[in-house]
């Protein structure tokens, strides 16, 4: 099989609105690249070069971009066709989102599976933990190693926002806790969790190809499905599938995008305990305010703020009270 990768170069402001964009046309599947992150790259890696092309620097600069792939068949080149028309009327009600500019180029399958693998490196994120290629090995010395093989899903840790949630996490997470992770992608973030001391987790992503990754990456760090479960939907339109998940939780994890946060306030009631904390990134830096503000007239009380590359995260504590009896 051959695939489409499609490309749309933008900046970092418009990084946001061309992934709901691309989400409204049914395309979650992305990758993204922030200018921001290569610069830093650039930084950090000088000195180990013999020789920097900084014709390459400066051709990054100001530019971020959004890939995707597609089936190089007829359906892919319809999508492709509707996608064209549609980035023209989306470019110009954005012209603040950068050069809005589509290409393409094609790989074969081998290609589109494991061409990322040798950028993927172990990290070490936080005080504790440490993010692990399944096909790699490293020294974990003191820390909390998080074995992960991401597939086609979103969470290798390498992005701020994961890194940010990460972050914040080790110090949430007490022992004993119930955890809902919405938008799970690989289940990073509900595996670093578990490993530092959560009682169980529900993962849930709107994109079945994750319950296998998170099934395949819950194995590798040797958890099973009593504490670590999956339920596929969108919880925001799925009465039947939020009636599932429950509430209660001691913790709500959300890595997503502003507009499903916010889509998501009016059900935290539901979600979290009183007092029960919620962890919220993937919110680009020209939507922080906006979202922060309808945080707190949610009943939730912004207790930490920290921010990576253009991204904010929020850590929230439910303000209100036990139901009296």
């Amino acid at each position: 099989m051959r695939w489409l990768e499609v490309r749309i170069d933008t900046n970092h402001a418009g990084l946001e609105p061309v992934e709901i964009f691309l989400s409204a046309r049914g395309i979650d599947d992305i990758i993204i690249n922030d200018e921001g992150e290569f610069q830093e790259f650039a930084r950090e890696n000088r000195p180990c070069w013999d020789e920097v092309d900084d014709r390459l620097i400066a051709r990054e600069r100001g530019c971020s971009r959004i890939t995707f792939y597609l089936e190089e068949n007829e359906a892919g080149f319809e999508t492709l066709a509707e996608l064209r028309v549609a980035l023209s009327s989306f470019k110009k009600e954005h012209a603040d989102c950068g050069p809005l500019l589509m290409t393409l180029g094609s790989l074969e399958n081998a290609d589109w599976e494991n061409n990322w693998k040798p950028y993927y490196r172990p990290m070490e994120i936080g005080e504790r933990l440490i993010v692990v290629p399944a096909w790699e090995k490293a020294r974990f010395g003191d820390r909390i190693p998080l074995i992960l093989d991401p597939g086609l899903a979103f969470g290798t840790g390498s992005h701020a926002t994961t890194r940010l949630c990460l972050t914040v996490l080790e110090r949430a997470i007490h022992g004993g806790e119930e955890v809902l992770d919405l938008g799970c992608g690989s289940g990073i973030l509900a595996i670093a969790a578990l490993k530092l001391g959560a009682r169980h987790v529900l993962a849930c992503d709107i994109d079945p190809r994750c319950q296998n990754v998170v099934r395949e990456n819950a194995e590798l760090n040797g958890l099973d499905e009593d504490v670590l479960a999956f339920r596929c939907g969108d919880p925001m339109a799925d009465e039947t599938l939020r009636r599932e998940l429950g509430g209660g939780y001691d913790l709500v994890l959300a890595n997503i995008v502003s507009d499903v946060i916010l889509a998501l306030i009016p059900h935290l009631d539901a979600l979290l305990r009183p007092g029960g904390l919620l962890i919220c990134s993937g919110i680009i830096d020209t939507r922080a305010e906006e979202v922060a503000d309808r945080l707190r007239a949610g009943e939730l009380s912004i207790l930490e703020t920290r921010q990576a590359d253009g991204w904010f995260c929020y850590v929230c504590r439910s303000s209100r009270k036990p139901e009296s009896r």
